[in-house]
């Protein structure tokens, strides 16, 4: 379950990284979120296997080994990468942005998919479960992180921060369209008392929160007011933390992608 989550992080942590304008962004940003994927990849590669979300049916993609050589080679390509933005090498240092993110989105599908799976719509809902709730974690987290980078470079543009809690909003509401697909498509049974209190959580902190953090914080940066859209940012990850790890207890115990 570490793992899952952490290669969750590594995705939409480098997704944002992708998407955002990064021209317009320090070069010390990324020396720093660099060192962040690091430490992410040595913890995923430690952990796959221990705890593992159990596949759908079918053979894995992957083995255990190729995984973690991957999580290895996404951890040497990270530290390299921390290197080539602290020397302020833009176009290498692209060039990790964009290996970091196809090497962990190969790892976070080969973890939730099986040749078998992938032959049934509910296989594919659930990979594209992954990688919604990869987008909203990696949009909070980096958003956050981002926000806080203005303290330091007070000259640099609100533009990386505006575009980075747009996508916030859209993760917010591709989530919600995914989970509100899977639970009509997949028609559970009602769940127990106790999976119902952390299907609330799960939608309500996960989802409806978001989605709250998102209007405030572009109606903040109207403003231009980047010390308090950081602050509601960082609501927003606690939030999104807690009702994703929700949705992975309930699909533990439910087998649905919320």
């Amino acid at each position: 379950m570490i793992a899952q989550f952490t290669l969750r992080l590594i995705v939409g942590i480098s997704f944002m990284w992708v998407v955002m304008p990064r021209k317009e962004v320090t070069c010390g940003f990324f020396r720093i979120q660099m060192m962040v994927v690091l430490g992410l990849s040595v913890l995923t590669g430690l952990t796959i296997g221990r705890d593992a979300v159990p596949l759908p049916s079918g053979e894995p993609l992957l083995s255990e080994t190729a995984l973690q050589v991957l999580c290895g080679l996404s951890a040497v390509i990270a530290y390299v990468g921390s290197v080539v933005w602290m020397l302020a090498r833009r176009k290498s240092g692209n060039m990790t942005v964009y290996l970091i993110f196809l090497i962990s989105s190969i790892c976070l599908a080969a973890l939730v998919a099986s040749e078998e799976s992938l032959k049934t719509s509910t296989g594919w809902l659930i990979v594209v479960s992954e990688f919604a709730t990869a987008l909203i974690l990696g949009a909070a987290m980096t958003g956050m992180l981002l926000g806080h980078w203005y303290l330091t470079a007070t000259t640099m543009s609100i533009k990386p921060l505006s575009t980075l809690t747009l996508w916030f909003g859209v993760a917010a509401g591709i989530r919600l369209l995914v989970s509100a697909t899977s639970w009509l498509v997949l028609a559970p049974e009602m769940p127990s008392s106790t999976e119902t209190v952390w299907l609330a959580l799960r939608w309500i902190a996960g989802i409806l929160g978001p989605l709250a953090v998102f209007v405030m914080t572009w109606k903040i940066l109207q403003y231009r007011n980047t010390q308090s859209a950081t602050g509601v940012l960082f609501v927003g990850v606690i939030l999104t933390f807690l009702g994703e790890l929700s949705a992975l207890l309930l699909y533990r115990s439910l087998g649905i992608p919320l």
